[in-house]
């Protein structure tokens, strides 16, 4: 245990090394992501467009190919001193149960009321639509951790908050649903009777758990139909990438302060916001040529857009109301198992991780849940942290890079997000420990059904 000598367990930055501007990787890209297309004309979405749907400033920062750091508005770095910067943390106790050569180090988004690493860009979405005058927003939500997240920045600022929760997880997951509403939110599990995309979903597939997919569509009818409100997503779009790139930036400058160096960095993957947030920094070097990384996102099996998906332009919802993005998809018709990773259960990947994976900087992989919640129980016994199910398929994945390294003897240096804490996950747990949890890996079929859903668009 000397090495705990050289380097403390906890790798902390200093307030004013917190990041002051976001980083836009897009910038960097020499293929820049597609631009997103109007369902109906199949044109690019002007900002007028977008406009209508997202507030003015986020519509300008997805929209923005060119600007590689944004500035960060005083009021959300205010915000964010109290969480920020949250700990690298060094798991020795992992590397010791593993008697592995390798250096395992986690970025631990989990340290926020919230729980997870939503808050970083539920807080900057809420203060743009609170500068931009208007009353509320609407959004969907899965595992329910970013429905929390804007619940309390919403909460914050005096908005008011609607949630569609899918169905499944607003069953699963009661007492996240009962923080929510404890932050003044109003929560509705989707597919409802409360919007024409709901009762048009709920007919087509009766006695569904719902999807991000619907409850997207409903959250985003809530938000046109009334005056005063948008609509404000947790992941794939560009505009979330960018404020989650706070935790690139802050595990980049804490491991160069230690003389730190990644070999690999792993992510999980459901629509992008986690682990475009930890890579974005780390894939800018890559881009420009001044380091390299072997880059892993880590999917469930159960829904599987990168390894099994198609790169094709898609909707971003299963109603059809929203922007067509090219993205690796499994086709908005596809209605994912009910896994207890509620937060990786979209039917599609982020524009730019997709082509970032597309152009081979990142490789991706999927894991089957009972093997994620093995060593998520494992990782807790000896970390001291309950990790959520969508954190413990980037720990499963480092767990087994750190285990090829005890076959090799390479001392590799390992780090992954550690997105949030398992603790309003114990429905799932509980189904574990049972023994009645169970994998579910789509046939060939199943995934064709979704793919029959794509529409037809010329690039």
């Amino acid at each position: 245990m000397a090495a705990m000598k050289e380097i403390p367990y906890k790798i902390y930055l200093e307030e004013h090394e917190m990041p002051k501007a976001w980083y836009n990787v897009r910038a960097d890209m020499k293929n820049k992501p597609a631009p997103l297309l109007n369902p109906a004309t199949h044109q690019p979405m002007t900002a007028e467009e977008l406009g209508v749907v997202f507030c003015k400033e986020l519509v300008d920062q997805e929209l923005d190919n060119t600007n590689p750091y944004i500035a960060i508005p005083q009021e959300i770095l205010d915000f964010y001193k109290m969480y920020r910067p949250s700990p690298l943390v060094r798991a020795y106790c992992l590397e010791e149960k593993l008697q592995t050569p390798a250096k395992i180090y986690y970025k631990f988004e989990g340290n926020n009321t919230s729980g997870s690493h939503k808050l970083n860009s539920a807080i900057a979405q809420a203060y743009y639509a609170k500068k931009q005058g208007l009353k509320g927003v609407t959004t969907e939500t899965g595992a329910g951790q970013w429905g929390t997240a804007l619940s309390m920045a919403c909460a914050y600022l005096g908005l008011d908050c609607q949630v569609y929760m899918v169905k499944v997880s607003y069953e699963q997951k009661p007492f996240r649903r009962e923080v929510m509403r404890t932050y003044g939110a109003s929560v509705t599990p989707s597919p409802s009777e409360t919007t024409n995309v709901g009762r048009k979903i709920l007919i087509e597939h009766p006695g569904t758990s719902g999807s991000l997919g619907c409850a997207i569509s409903e959250a985003v009818e809530a938000a046109t139909s009334q005056e005063g409100y948008r609509y404000v997503l947790g992941s794939v779009l560009n505009q979330v990438l960018l404020h989650q790139s706070v935790i690139g930036l802050e595990t980049k400058a804490a491991m160069d302060k230690y003389g730190i160096k990644a070999d690999i960095i792993i992510g999980c993957a459901g629509g992008g916001s986690n682990v475009g947030g930890l890579i974005s920094p780390f894939v800018g070097e890559m881009l420009r040529g001044e380091a390299d990384y072997r880059i892993i996102a880590v999917e469930p099996a159960s829904c599987p857009s990168l390894t099994r998906g198609k790169f094709s332009y898609d909707y971003c919802d299963t109603g059809m109301v929203c922007p067509l993005a090219k993205m690796y998809t499994l086709g908005s018709g596809f209605i994912p198992s009910a896994n207890h990773a509620g937060g990786l259960r979209y039917h599609g990947m982020s524009p730019t991780v997709s082509q970032l994976y597309h152009d081979g900087l990142i490789e991706a992989t999927s894991v089957e849940q009972t093997e994620v919640f093995r060593v998520a129980q494992e990782f807790a016994r000896v970390e001291g942290i309950l990790p959520a199910p969508e954190s413990s398929h980037a720990i499963k994945v480092a767990v087994d890079e750190a285990l090829k390294c005890k076959e090799t003897g390479e001392e590799k240096t390992i780090v992954f997000g550690l997105t949030g804490t398992g603790y309003f996950d114990m429905y799932a747990y509980q189904k574990f420990n049972d023994g009645t949890m169970t994998d579910y890996i789509p046939t060939d079929e199943d995934l064709a059904k979704g793919f029959a859903s794509l529409p037809q668009v010329e690039d």
